[in-house]
């Protein structure tokens, strides 16, 4: 055991980096780079306002959204197990991240995005990544889409320009308070908002050469600013009106010029302005945030990676993915970075755009710091309207509700009920508690369905199996599918029928392909009752993982009482012949059953045996 756990801690060890090492070892050209350079640029260009939105509806200043971009994005696509992969802040993180900003504040934030980097390290090297994929499409769907309504309706007050005192935590009482603010809809910002919507719905449809963020956003901050140089009284809140930044000589507008620069996570504000002073307690309190995060960061990058494979025909390695992902959570908070995450839509571009390695992501990382040193003062005058919109449009993308109204028509109930759940809970309450329910739910469901795909069926003398005819004192048993805790009960509830003169029970395993510790108890229990009515069992047909779980249990034969046959017919043979013994016996006056027959010597205690 010693053995296998270090080799698996040293193939773990080695996996982050590889698919950058393979793909710079394979062939790469001069061709190949230009199309990462071209990859890259134009997923900067996307990536540029995303991250800037993300972060201020997240809770943050803005500029930890390109710090996330820049740091989170770089690491990610440098130890990543997806070659077009691209990282950064993401949509669904949204409603996790907010409230842990408005309790903690940005240092508890950054803390808790450290965290969750470590736990994800972790689930990579447990190799965790193929469970993480198991997680049932109505989960995933359902949750997806609730965060998609609860960041559509985080962005109202800004799309809107409403005057909002304090918006508050819960879903519920943020729409009265939305409901109750709507008589100061600002039309200067609905209209910025409007326009860059409009912009951002049509302009695909003209061209896909171009992002549409790129223009629409241009376009509108230009029309803004000319709008305010020359007609008095027009204003729209603005990134600069906004936010500020601690400068040589005071709070300056806008975001800093800079590039992001090292510093401890717990040095940034807490949720009172002040240094966030860094004990267990806090670490304590912060593990569960984070186990959201990593939870989350996990689905949403493995499914990113998962929907690159379709696109590009290639395919992802989901262990060095969390390894990747995680070690980005763990350096972004150290250069003033948030959560980040594989983003499928900015991942979707970069393939689309002819992203062929890890470099196109460092490209994209590259281009937005080249950005903040270049732009940060343009950056300043992008309406908060604009950037509203924008989000309005990624959360209907990502929400996919013609793909959830499918579901609800055609899906079987259970299915529909756990994306309804799902979906609900997001909204009404956390992601981690959707998940946590909606996992649970399609579990019991699974169990449900596996329990009705195991059959049993009683067979007799009358089968068309047996030409010559089963003596009647045989019963063969035939169990088909997994005997797990799902359907055990079932399968072995109908020998409890068996009829009185029966004197060997052979149990036909044959189409077992696997069994768990409940099946292997329930069987334990049916031949155990079988044992005290006198009757023999014999288990026939045994695949090799049953046989290991009955091997490692301590099962073997018991004269008299139990055999275990591999080969089928065998079973059939040895029901045969322990019917005569029992039958010759009892003509010869001896032993009128099988409980009769004493067992051998040296027959394993009761404890160890069925």
């Amino acid at each position: 055991m010693r053995r296998r756990l270090k080799r698996a801690v040293k193939l773990a060890a080695l996996r982050p980096g590889r698919v950058l090492r393979e793909s710079l070892t394979s062939g790469y050209s001069g061709r190949d780079l230009r199309s990462d350079l071209q990859a890259g640029a134009v997923v900067g260009i996307v990536a540029l306002p995303l991250s800037m939105a993300l972060a201020i509806a997240s809770g943050v200043p803005p500029q930890h959204g390109l710090y996330t971009a820049i740091v989170a994005g770089a690491v990610a696509a440098l130890l990543g197990g997806s070659p077009v992969q691209v990282s950064g802040p993401t949509a669904a993180f949204v409603v996790v991240l907010a409230p842990i900003a408005a309790r903690f504040g940005l240092g508890g934030l950054m803390v808790a995005t450290l965290l969750a980097g470590v736990l994800l390290v972790g689930m990579g090297m447990a190799r965790l990544g193929r469970l993480i994929e198991f997680v049932p499409y109505p989960v995933t769907a359902g949750f997806t889409a609730g965060i998609a309504v609860v960041i559509g309706v985080l962005q109202l007050k800004d799309f809107l320009g409403l005057t909002v005192t304090a918006m508050p935590e819960h879903f519920v009482e943020r729409l009265e308070a939305l409901a109750r603010a709507l008589p100061t809809v600002d039309w200067r910002d609905l209209a910025a908002g409007g326009a860059t919507m409009a912009i951002l719905v049509t302009w695909p449809k003209v061209t896909k050469r171009v992002p549409a963020p790129l223009v629409a956003l241009t376009l509108v901050t230009a029309a803004t600013w000319i709008a305010e140089a020359f007609a008095p009284g027009f204003a729209v809140e603005t990134i600069a009106r906004r936010f500020s930044y601690a400068g040589p000589a005071g709070p300056l507008p806008g975001i800093p010029q800079g590039p992001p620069l090292p510093g401890w996570p717990w040095s940034f504000p807490g949720p009172e302005g002040g240094v966030l002073p860094l004990s267990w307690d806090l670490i304590r309190t912060l593990m569960g945030p984070a186990f959201a995060i990593a939870v989350l960061g996990a689905i949403e990058s493995l499914l990113s990676a998962t929907v690159a494979d379709g696109m590009t025909g290639g395919k992802h390695d989901s262990d060095a993915e969390l390894i990747g992902q995680g070690m980005a959570n763990i350096v972004a908070p150290f250069f003033g970075g948030i959560a980040a995450t594989g983003a499928i839509a900015r991942t979707a571009t970069n393939v689309r755009y002819g992203a062929r390695t890890p470099i196109a992501g460092v490209v994209h990382a590259l281009f937005v710091l080249a950005a903040v040193l270049g732009l940060a003062p343009l950056l300043g005058h992008l309406p908060m309207a604009s950037l509203a919109a924008l989000l309005l449009v990624v959360a209907w993308n990502m929400g996919e509700f013609k793909h959830v109204w499918r579901v609800l028509r055609v899906a079987p109930r259970g299915d529909v009920i756990v994306l309804v759940t799902c979906l609900s809970l997001t909204v009404l309450f956390d992601m981690v508690v959707s998940v946590s329910v909606g996992v649970v739910l399609a579990a019991l469901l699974f169990m449900e369905r596996m329990a009705d795909t195991s059959t049993s069926d009683l067979i007799t003398e009358g089968h068309p199996d047996f030409v010559k005819g089963l003596p009647r004192n045989i019963v063969i048993y035939e169990v088909a599918g997994p005997l797990f805790f799902g359907a055990a009960q079932k399968a072995m509830s109908t020998l409890r029928t068996l009829r009185k003169n029966v004197k060997v029970v052979v149990l036909d395993l044959r189409a077992v392909p696997v069994m768990d510790a409940t099946g292997l108890v329930n069987l334990e229990s049916a031949i155990e009752r079988l044992r005290e009515a006198g009757i023999f069992v014999v288990l026939g047909g045994l695949q090799r993982q049953p046989r290991q779980v009955m091997e490692r249990a301590g099962w073997e034969d018991v004269p008299g009482h139990l055999a275990l046959c591999q080969p089928y017919e065998q079973a059939i043979d040895l029901a045969r012949r322990r019917l005569a013994e029992v039958e010759g016996a009892a003509d010869a006056g001896g032993a009128a059953d099988a409980g009769d027959v004493p067992p051998a010597a040296g027959v394993p205690p009761k404890a160890a045996t069925p």
